[in-house]
């Protein structure tokens, strides 16, 4: 009797995978909130994580202790993202220690939130030099030796702030929105050549950052989130996992929304 090839007793499904072993990470910012859950999250699954930081090195090592008591290898660098020297110092010694770079998430950034009007120039060039030209220095460094290697994923942390804009942080939504359109380009510039490039947006997220913010700000936060609660660094770290993931091969150019539904429209 012939055998229906396309039917659902012969079917092949190929399993996704979220194994990582054998791939190595560079998280930027991965010392404490979200981009610790991010490096701790990537470790879990098997993968080499390089941490970058800038004040919080007590806590790198912290993170990099971790990631090695969970099995893979890891070590921290201390640098500043705004500034092109030492990130391209930091990349040779992510290269001497790694060899290779699989994986970056462009998670490090930093907010000065003022009012327009009272906003400064200082204000405006410090958040643009980490949040946006910081990806670009960091990004320059390591995908064009991933596209060399046929394969590699990159992921930037932009922010429901990008998307939607805020109250007082004019040069943080104009950085995180940047990242939108840097993230779509690169994108479209290396799909052929084996590397994805997506974004994550985080809407609030429950880390040292939101724990600054007044009591009654949190609650008009939570109650215009549909899931009424703030996120957790877990849940974003969850999202880039699938993205850096071989499960996500056929996924690039994308924003990936987290954030219990607050963006969604009327």
């Amino acid at each position: 009797m012939a055998v229906d090839e396309s039917s659902p007793q012969t079917e092949r499904i190929e399993l996704p995978s979220f194994d990582l072993s054998g791939k190595t990470a560079v998280v930027t910012g991965g010392s404490r909130g979200i981009g610790k859950a991010i490096a701790l999250t990537l470790a879990s699954h098997g993968a080499n994580v390089a941490i970058t930081c800038y004040t919080g090195c007590k806590f790198a090592e912290d993170v990099r202790n971790h990631v090695c008591e969970l099995g893979p290898k890891s070590h921290y660098y201390a640098h500043d993202v705004g500034n092109p020297d030492e990130v391209r110092k930091m990349a040779d010694e992510v290269l001497a220690d790694f060899d290779k770079v699989d994986i970056l998430v462009n998670n490090a950034g930093i907010t000065r939130d003022r009012s327009f009007k009272k906003m400064t120039r200082e204000m405006w060039d410090s958040v643009i030099a980490v949040n946006l030209t910081g990806v670009f220095s960091v990004t320059k460094a390591f995908i064009d030796g991933m596209a060399d290697n046929g394969w590699g994923r990159v992921v930037n942390v932009s922010s429901i702030v990008g998307e939607v804009g805020n109250f007082g942080q004019a040069n943080y939504a104009a950085a995180k929105a940047g990242l939108l359109g840097f993230t779509k380009s690169l994108a479209r510039e290396y799909a052929r050549k084996g590397v994805t490039v997506n974004a994550i947006a985080p809407g609030f997220i429950r880390t040292r950052m939101t724990a600054e913010v007044p009591e009654k700000a949190l609650e008009a936060v939570t109650n215009m989130t549909p899931v009424g609660r703030l996120g957790e660094p877990g849940e974003i770290a969850a999202g880039v996992l699938f993205l850096v993931s071989p499960a996500a091969s056929y996924v690039t150019g994308h924003v990936l929304d987290v954030n219990g539904g607050m963006s969604m429209g009327g």
